[in-house]
This record gives C-alpha cells, structure tokens and sequence, in this order.
C-alpha cells in the first residue's frame, strides 16, 4: 500500500524570518547548564515506573556524572511523587552543591502541593508549565490568547507568594510555554515576557525560560531559528537562563540541542541515552560525548560509560541499542577488513601526545572507559588487520604481515561457519596451527656447542614415533638447525625471519619471546611452496627453532 500523498494530508512549517540569522557561523565553546529529567520525563515514560529504591541509586548515578539540576517529580500527580521529594529533602540525600527541580501546571491546587513538597529544601526550582499553540488554545482549552497569558501570570504570581515565606529554601523559577515549537513566535515571546515581568526578574534574580521542542515538528534549523528569534526579542534577557528541552519526534534531536545552543541557549533539559515520552528527550550522554569530541570539555563525567549503562538499564528496565552512540556494545566494533586495518595502522601510528586521529573513530574509547579489545571483533567478513590486532592486543603478539595474511585464510575457513569469533577461539586457531606438535617432526631438544668460527647443534627430534639426534653447523643456531634438518631430508631455505618479545605470557605459562619464519621448499616432484612457522618459549634461540620446526611441518604438510 502506497502512503497517501502528502500534500492533501500534511503542511511543512513556515520558516522563520530571520534573514541576517547569526547562528549558521558560531560554535559552541563552552558546556550548557545540564539538567537531568530522567527520575520525573524519563520516569513516566516507562512501562513500570521506578520504585524508591530504584529511583534513588539513579538519582545518585546523576549526582556522580556531575548534574547539578536534576528533576526529582512531580510531587502534586501522587502520593509515591510527593513522598519522594520528602524522603530525598529529610533524609540529607541531596548533596549541597545539586538543585532539585519539579514541575506543576499552572493550576492553584497543584501549585500549593508543588511548594509543601519543597519545605527544607535548600535550594530548587518550581517548573510551572501551561500550553501555548493555537491548537492548544482552541482545541483542548477553548482559550483566547490573553486568557493563555493571565494563566500563567497568575501561576507564577502565586508560586512568588507561597516562596516567599519559605525561609532557609531558595526558590527559583523555570517557565515553560509547551508546545512552543508550534506557537507563533511573537506570542510565545509575549507570554515568556509576562512572565518574567510577574516574577521581577533582575539579573540576580533570573528566571528560565525554557522553550521545548514538546513535539519535534520541523528540521534543527528550523528550531535553531526560533530559538535565536527568541534570545533577540526576549525582554530582560540579561535576567534569563534560556533553555531548551527537545524531543525526538524526527530523531533529530542531539541536531536541534547543538543547533540550539548555537543560537544562543545557556541551558540543556534531557535524560541519559534518551530516554523519555514518545521517541524520547534529547540524549544527555550523547550530546555531552559530541562536545567532548570537539574539544570541549562538558563538565560531566562519563569515563565509566559502562557503569552508568548498566544503572541506566537496572532502574528503567530499557535496555540500550549495541548500535548507540559511545555506549552501546557494538558502537567501537568494526568487523569489516578494510575498517579493522584502517583501525590496527591508526592505533600504530597514534602518537599520544598528539590530537586523537583514529580512522573509523571519533573518542578514544579509553577515555570513556572501553577497552581495546572490543574495538575489533571477527567474522566472516573481517580481514587480515583485524585478525593481527586481536591477537597484539590480547596476546602481545605482532604478526609479520606476510603471516597475516597466511593465518588468515586459517580463521576465514572457521569463521565462515557462521558467528563471531572471540580473540580467544583466534589464539586456539593460531596455537593449533603453528605451536603445537605436529607431524612429520616433532621438536625434543637442543644443545649448541661452538665449532671455530661456526655454531653447530645437537638438535634432537621425533619422526615416526623414533628420536634422532641431527647435527649441524652454520653461522647461527638458526642456519646449524636448517643444515641439521637439510641433512636428515627436510631441505628447506629462510626467507625471512623475526623475533620478539612478547608483552604478557600466555596461558598462565613463562613464555616471554616469540620467534617467526619463513620458509621455502620444493617436494620431489618440483612444487614450490612457502609458509611460516612460529615458536614461542622463554628463551629467544629455542622460541626460534621451535618456529624453524613448526615451519618445516607445515610446509612438508604443503608440498605433500
């Protein structure tokens, strides 16, 4: 079924006019004022809503990450939301430099219950909040434009004189006009002005104006645009903190908010990862890691992102995307073999007293507190450099890179059975294949004992269940062990060879160097044939004729 044609259902909103628009060319240098509305936005949209106990370990999850305004409810709506706000403001939960905030609409019983919530508290913010857009008004209120206005003159009126007695409690006040993304400017501008004119707000006395995108209904320019219409136009502007609350609706979000404070917001209302009504708030944690990326610092403290996920995910019962923005599972993750080489030579060449400067990755995820090893993982369609990195950065060995390409194909045969493939099944794979005994030689011991200029060798190996002891001179333990070998059958030619050591030993052993070597042969009927062995011991001579045998076994299995 095709979708109905747009134009006979749906209108596009009209732009703002705001020709000489100064947002287009400014960037944003300096954090907002965060303010968290994930135990009162957040919490009424989930299916269970958080109970004390999970309400509480959320509400200092947010005092951790550094919010300083946090929204605890909507005391009047319950009983549960008034009792919260008296059992953080009783029980000395609330930490000296944090403001708590709540909402009420502007309606006289509500207001009342609001301010009795708020007795001893030290300091917090009364949301009031009323409807402004034309549907609103004639639709759901059958209000006129100055009825709209009287409402929330007569709101803030009583908010100011019920504070006002509240000695030992700060009161400040945020307005909202909701729905203000669909209320014509020039009336969302009057109501804000009643407002503040109704509160006396003097730069010492400020009151925020917060202007939500309740229903995101148009582009992030679009928002930006009426945002800075209303920090040009706003009377006293030197006595309010504008802010602004976006919703998702369009999934643009984190567009609007960065676009938002370009115009000339000072403050960011949302939840973590989110979450909220409909598609949700604007994204806290996303929005905050963005500024990080460009250099600015935010002023919260994401360095466990893994940590704060896992809260998130046991107070809300929301589970978070393995594809979200910096905390999801999957976010720092590349299977694809182009990506995972582009990422393995980046790391390599990262120097770190230099500018982040990562193909395929905006954050050093150390700095939010993921590891390395999730940044590469490995299936069917991952390639060579992915391969190398696991196996560098689990098990600290560097692979040659003719060698990563040989073990490749190696994981590739097992990898396109399907799933994906731990750095542990990698190193079962690379052991399997070059470290452990196989046919036809297998390696027993070796003595070395100087002959003049030369080194020879008692090399002593297994073949057919028999030992031998083979003997062998050269310039070095290396070309002794080839000659020794050459002279019992297996001739064989170095093409290369490297040793290293090895960061960590492995499997709980005292391996500590690791040799690699290339080698070339010709069976009896002419084949060619090159492959690498490798040898892993805690004396670099032996890790390397182990390597020198392991390479022999694979490249008779090769020519046979």
């Amino acid at each position: 079924m095709m979708l109905s044609n747009p134009a006979s259902k749906y209108r596009p909103f009209p732009p703002v006019r705001l020709k000489d628009r100064q947002w287009p060319d400014r960037a944003i240098t300096r954090p907002p004022i965060w303010m968290s509305t994930d135990l009162r936005d957040g919490n009424q949209a989930l299916f269970e809503p958080m109970d004390v106990e999970r309400k509480m370990l959320l509400f200092r999850t947010l005092c951790e990450i550094g919010l300083k305004e946090i929204e605890v409810g909507f005391p009047a709506a319950s009983q549960t939301e008034f009792n919260f706000v008296r059992h953080l403001i009783e029980g000395g939960h609330i930490p000296s430099d944090v403001t708590i905030e709540v909402l009420t609409q502007a309606r006289e019983d509500i207001i009342v219950r609001t301010l009795e919530a708020l007795k001893g508290a030290r300091r917090a913010i009364v949301h009031v909040y009323n409807a402004t857009s034309p549907t609103f008004r004639e639709v759901v209120f059958g209000m006129k434009p100055e009825e709209i206005i009287k409402l929330a003159t007569s709101a803030v009126t009583r908010i100011r004189q019920l504070a006002e007695p509240m000695t030992g409690t700060e009161i400040m006040l945020e307005y909202s006009p909701e729905t203000f993304s669909a209320t014509e400017l020039e009336f969302a501008c009057a109501v804000c002005d009643a407002v503040t004119q109704a509160w006396g707000a003097r730069p010492d006395n400020k009151v925020i104006i917060n202007l939500p995108a309740t229903v995101e209904m148009a582009t992030p320019n679009h928002y930006a645009d009426q945002i800075e219409w209303m920090h040009r136009h706003l009377a006293r502007r030197d006595s309010i903190v504008l802010s602004l609350h976006p919703h998702n609706d369009r999934g643009t979000s984190i567009a609007a908010a960065e676009l938002g404070l370009m115009a000339g917001a000072d403050r960011i209302e949302g939840c973590l990862f989110g979450n909220g009504e409909r598609t949700g708030n604007v994204d806290i944690v996303t929005l905050a890691l963005n500024l990080y990326t460009q250099g600015v610092s935010p002023g919260l403290d994401f360095s466990d992102i893994s940590g704060v996920s896992r809260t998130f995910e046991q107070c809300t019962g929301m589970p978070i995307s393995p594809r979200h923005p910096y905390a999801g599972d999957l976010v720092f993750t590349a299977f694809s073999g182009s990506h995972q080489d582009a990422i393995k030579k980046g790391f390599a060449a990262q120097r770190s007293d230099a500018p982040w400067a990562l193909p395929y990755l905006i954050i050093d995820p150390a700095d939010i507190g993921r590891t390395y090893e999730s940044v590469i993982r490995i299936n069917s369609q991952s390639g060579k450099g992915g391969i190398a990195w696991l196996l560098q950065t689990r098990y600290g060995i560097t692979m040659p890179r003719r060698l990563q390409v040989e073990f490749s194909r190696e994981v590739q045969k097992e990898a396109e059975s399907g799933g994906e493939m731990s750095a542990d099944a990698i190193w079962r794979i690379f052991s399997r294949t070059y470290l452990e005994p196989c046919s036809p030689v297998r390696y027993i011991g070796h003595h070395l004992r100087e002959e003049g200029n030369a080194q020879g060798i008692e090399l002593t190996v297994e073949t057919d269940g028999c030992r031998h002891v083979l003997t062998g001179s050269g310039n070095g333990p290396i070309d002794a062990a080839v000659h020794a070998l050459r002279d019992a059958g297996f001739a064989v030619r170095v093409r290369s060879f490297e040793e290293q050591s090895v960061s960590a030993s492995l499997d709980g052993g005292d391996a500590r160097a690791c040799a690699f070597i290339e080698l070339g042969g010709t069976n009896e009927n002419g084949k060619e044939s090159e492959c690498y062995g490798a040898g892993m011991d805690e004396n670099i001579v032996t890790a390397s004729i182990r390597a020198l045998v392991s390479g022999v076994n694979r490249l008779w299995q090769a020519v046979a």
